[in-house]
């Protein structure tokens, strides 16, 4: 006699899971030594104080059912951006707005597209609203927009573009990103996923390019754009799960039926209202990250590793061996480093850019690490 289990559908069994960065309490529990996390690109300053004084606030009352609709988060960010708040969709963080996205327009004989070497949740979010996901190859370790575009069909209802891209922290301008929507047809949602949208802005600044007009799409009322954004990185509030959509208002309220009731929690809604006026930690978080990052470029190039140069609060660089057991090794060094082998790059790494004790720590584990690899 058949069980529950075994009626599990074949298409929830072949689904791929989501690999996450590992958690620090089960690294020291596994390697009996105190660890330090640079996997999962966390904010080596903390959360805004600002950010954690409003969620102290809001515990007060977390009796009382949250606004389902972060009213007044929407209403602010949408000053911000020069937008309507209507343009504004709340979720909680960018993996559950992807998940909406992909269960709002993908299904059976359908497909999105994206690149080789990016966001490793875009082809699961995909597959699980029974789509085809079509990964086009990357070049020069960045997306190939004119192969994207070429690969684009009638079946095809989302392209992801990840700007700066994760996990190799590859970035292109607003001219390009204008060149490939002239080439877009209408029935193509595409998703402008700027997670790491404040650095980009920096280190584009620093170079003298344009990086994003992204939200000029929005303003101007085109509806098959959309501009995720996160307070995760640059806000230091991965752990609250908070996160923005940017897009035409109808467009919108068809999401909004998708997300679960009262997934934004009130201390996540207050945590975001403090964060956003909170322009002294931004800066610091800058100014630290630009650091480090050309301290760290430095470093790796006296290694003689391959590194792209980065426009976000991490590192990608490869190396001779499995990705996977540099990573197991730097972790009995002390470090949480991040394998990109779940992504389908089994030399690939990504650091998070720390503080410059961080940092330096985590150079000396790779140098020793480095100098095993050798030795075997």
């Amino acid at each position: 006699m058949k069980t529950i289990l075994d009626l599990i559908s074949q298409h929830v069994r072949a689904l791929g899971a989501y690999v996450p960065g590992k958690p620090i309490r089960q690294a020291e529990r596994e390697s009996g030594i105190s660890m330090l996390k640079l996997a999962s690109n966390e904010n080596p300053l903390g959360p805004s104080p600002l950010a954690v004084e409003a969620m102290r606030a809001a515990a007060a009352e977390v009796n009382l059912y949250p606004d389902n609709d972060a009213t007044e988060l929407r209403r602010q960010l949408a000053a911000r951006h020069n937008l309507q708040p209507e343009q504004i969709f709340v979720a909680d963080g960018s993996n559950a707005l992807l998940d909406i996205i992909c269960r709002t327009l993908a299904g059976p004989g359908l497909n999105c597209v994206s690149s080789q070497k990016s966001f490793i949740s875009y082809p699961l979010f995909t597959c699980a609203a029974f789509g085809e996901y079509i990964a086009v190859p990357a070049r020069n370790d960045a997306y190939d927009l004119n192969a994207i575009a070429a690969a684009i069909n009638e079946n095809t209802r989302v392209v992801f573009l990840a700007n700066p891209n994760n996990p190799t922290g590859s970035m292109f301008d607003a001219h390009a990103t204008e060149t490939f929507l002239r080439k877009i047809p209408g029935h193509v949602l595409v998703v402008m996923d700027e997670a790491y949208y404040e650095f980009g802005q920096y280190f584009a600044t620093l170079r003298g390019v344009t990086y994003s007009r992204s939200l000029d799409y929005v303003r101007a009322g085109r509806p098959n754009v959309v501009v995720l954004r996160t307070f995760s990185k640059i806000y230091g509030l991965a752990g609250i799960r908070l996160g923005y959509a940017c897009g035409h208002p109808e467009l919108l309220q068809y999401f909004a039926r998708l997300r679960t009731a009262f997934s934004i929690s009130a201390t996540s809604e207050a945590a975001g209202l403090g964060a956003i006026r909170d322009e002294e930690h931004v800066r610091k978080t800058l100014a630290n990250n630009a650091i480090g990052a050309a301290w760290l470029l430095e470093r790796f190039a006296e290694l003689g590793l391959h590194t792209i140069s980065p426009n976000t609060n991490f590192v990608y660089f490869e190396t001779d061996e499995n990705a996977d057991f540099l990573a197991k090794r730097m972790q009995a060094e002390g470090i949480i480093v991040r394998s990109l082998v779940p992504w389908g790059i089994p030399n690939g790494i990504r650091v998070t850019i720390g503080t410059p004790e961080q940092n330096e720590r985590f150079f000396e584990a790779l140098k020793r690490t480095m100098r095993q690899s050798v030795a075997l």
